[in-house]
């Protein structure tokens, strides 16, 4: 006997029809763009630090972790606060589903979980775009002369996957008889305690010891634990968080090379360049210079 099968048609929520620019931006404290318009929706993630967006008029101070849209044809400017660095996620596409509507006129705290999707797209355009540094008023992306192989629709899925599910965590409530963890869930939780005490004290020369301590559990539990999740040794991580803070310190330009040094506990300054470069590919002084010159407008 013939089964009958039933092929199942796929409702699509929404549908990312194009995707116009991509950056990731690592702003002076001084930086200012005066504003634009366009045709089509514009994400902004505030990373590390706040922004103040001007949007129709309105001022909006968008904190670190938090993510807003700007709809089609709206004019809307961008600065930092003169006091501090900003980084900024920044995506502009063509989206036409109605759902879309649903962000409009909303600042979202942007969900811990979610940041993997935008990262993932950063990453993902590295391989796929040639994307100048830190270019505000970039127009095309032009594609790699070998881009990898299917970069373009990686990024417009991570993309529909990362507002698919800020939708869903702005209009389901938690379960609130849910009580026990998964084991899994209490592995992650270690991990993400291990990068809240690092973060807390990214000025501070912390050990293992120390940071066993602060979370009772054994050194060695922990060291694995952090590695098998991140890939990372603890402190591996830590320099990096370390390294992250000093280029926010370098574009605020309140503090020079040694002084910085010593504010982030490295033995030398010369000891601290070295890092610097290791982590980042470059050399503080130069890194410092880049971000010295005239902001776009």
């Amino acid at each position: 006997m013939e089964r009958k099968y039933y092929k199942h048609k796929i409702e699509n929520l929404l549908i990312i029809n194009e995707i116009v620019t991509i950056h990731y931006f690592e702003f002076a404290k001084d930086f200012c763009f005066n504003g634009e318009s366009h045709d089509f929706w514009e994400l902004v993630y505030a990373d590390k630090e706040n922004i103040i967006v001007n949007a129709d008029g309105k001022e909006i101070v968008l904190n670190e972790g938090e993510v807003l849209f700007h709809k089609p044809n709206v004019f809307h400017s961008l600065s930092a606060n003169f006091k501090t660095a900003p980084n900024v996620f920044i995506m502009s596409f063509v989206c036409k589903s109605q759902a879309m509507h649903f962000f409009e006129d909303k600042i979202i705290k942007l969900d811990k979980s979610l940041l993997k999707f935008i990262y993932s797209i950063i990453e993902e355009s590295k391989k796929t775009f040639n994307i100048p540094y830190s270019n505000p008023e970039l127009k095309k992306m032009e594609l790699l002369d070998k881009p990898t192989l299917g970069g373009e629709q990686i990024i417009k899925n991570y993309l529909e996957i990362l507002l698919i599910n800020i939708m869903r965590s702005e209009t389901e409530k938690e379960n609130s008889n849910e009580i026990f963890l998964l084991e899994s869930d209490f592995k992650n939780r270690v991990s993400n305690q291990v990068m809240e005490i690092l973060k807390q004290n990214v000025k501070e020369n912390l050990k293992m010891e120390t940071i066993a301590e602060k979370l009772c559990y054994n050194k060695s539990y922990i060291y694995r634990q952090f590695k098998k999740d991140t890939g990372l040794t603890i402190m591996s991580y830590f320099t990096k968080l370390k390294i992250e803070y000093a280029k926010r310190l370098l574009r605020e330009g309140n503090l020079n090379i040694t002084q910085i040094a010593t504010e982030l506990c490295f033995d030398t300054p010369n000891y601290f360049s070295k890092t610097f470069k290791k982590v980042y590919g470059m050399s503080p002084l130069k890194y410092k210079k880049i971000h010295s010159l005239p902001n776009a407008k």
